[in-house]
């Protein structure tokens, strides 16, 4: 393979903003996007050869042989895409599913390629032929892409365009309304930046939700000694009538924190036998409802064993959104709530986006003016 933009490369990211910003403050202006929730990935395609990479660079080739043969029909002969592999089923992404190809098996992965194929949006162009395209501005950038795979628009794929807009009152739609197809909210680009690989030189806008949890467990630290203990992570809780289920953790902290939880939840530790997730302590078999306390392929080797809490505190979180029955994301850590009862914490508190069908996202025009 000889491109002029080799791997591995690291793609350009993107930082976080509260809500859908003014293009006038930006030289250029700015691109707006759907985020789409999936795997990044940056497709390398020379002729015959096709090597697929994530954001850490790994190889992810092999799990997505259905992609690398739609590559080679689909896109230019010699490029560079940056882009994001995803899994639909029926109107909605479905991250979880996406999530079982990465698999050591290759039968497994051949099985499921049939199953449940793997599509692929683009969003920016790096290389086509011989040009190294990433000291470009955006603008130009994407005026390429849409010209290179303009043929897409409007097909079955399984490798799609990105629509776009300029127009911010648009994007604050698609915020809107695309969570109903399982996007993660809205990108916006700098239309006079050039490609900056590994840097923020995005701005991200999703969805800011808070809910009220259970505190049922912790997790001690990877850093914590039996003389310097530290939290690491707090195993949150909702009920659905009598039953407490295991919707995901809050982790992110200072190491002082760390230290301050763990002295503020002593009282509650009590042995497992008494917990509401006593039926699940000890297993260690492949779970994907990631239960606490059990094993999965995206954990192998490490200590998963949690600290049992009786359910007695309620803690309000942050999060973004919702994957099945549990946050898609680390929850963030805003406050306890001594005046709620635990028992009145359920799944109900939870908004629900509107539904939206992923075709009408992905079947879209270039770009939206």
């Amino acid at each position: 393979m000889q491109l002029p933009v080799m791997p591995p490369v690291q793609p350009m990211l993107a930082k976080s903003t509260k809500s859908i910003p003014d293009p006038a403050k930006f030289d250029g202006g700015l691109s707006f996007e759907p985020k789409w929730d999936g795997f990044r990935c940056l497709v390398f395609r020379d002729g015959d050869e096709v090597e697929l990479a994530s954001r850490n660079t790994k190889p992810l080739t092999r799990y997505f042989p259905e992609m690398v043969a739609a590559f080679k029909e689909q896109l230019p002969e010699r490029c560079v895409l940056d882009g994001e592999l995803f899994v639909a089923i029926g109107e909605r992404l479905q991250f979880e599913v996406l999530q079982e190809r990465i698999h050591p098996a290759a039968s497994r992965i051949t099985k499921l390629a049939e199953e449940t194929p793997a599509g692929f949006v683009a969003f920016d162009l790096l290389a086509l032929g011989d040009e190294d395209l990433t000291r470009l501005p955006f603008a130009e950038r994407r005026a390429r892409l849409e010209a290179a795979l303009g043929h897409l628009v409007g097909g079955s794929g399984p490798t799609y365009l990105t629509r776009t807009t300029t127009d911010a009152a648009l994007a604050q739609e698609w915020l809107d309304q695309f969570e109903g197809a399982g996007l993660d909210g809205v990108i916006a680009k700098p239309m006079s930046a050039a490609y900056q690989p590994n840097a923020r030189a995005m701005l991200k806008i999703k969805h800011e939700r808070t809910a009220d949890v259970v505190v049922a467990g912790y997790r001690l630290h990877k850093t914590s000694t039996p003389e310097k203990p530290l939290l690491g992570s707090l195993l949150l809780g909702l009920y659905d009538g009598d039953r407490l289920h295991h919707v995901g953790v809050a982790a992110s902290f200072t190491a002082k924190r760390r230290e301050e939880l763990l002295e503020e939840l002593r009282e509650l530790e009590t042995d497992v036998d008494d917990h509401p997730w006593a039926e699940w302590a000890g297993q260690m078999i492949a779970n994907p409802s990631r239960i606490p306390g059990t094993q999965s392929r995206w954990s192998a080797g490490k200590d998963l064993s949690f600290v049992p809490l009786r359910p007695e505190r309620v803690l309000e979180v942050g999060y973004d959104h919702m994957e099945g029955t549990r946050f898609r994301h680390t929850a963030q850590f805003k406050r306890w709530r001594p005046d709620r009862d635990p028992e009145s914490c359920g799944y109900d508190q939870l908004e629900e986006p509107v539904n939206y069908d992923l075709a009408e996202v992905l079947g879209a025009a270039p770009a939206q003016r």
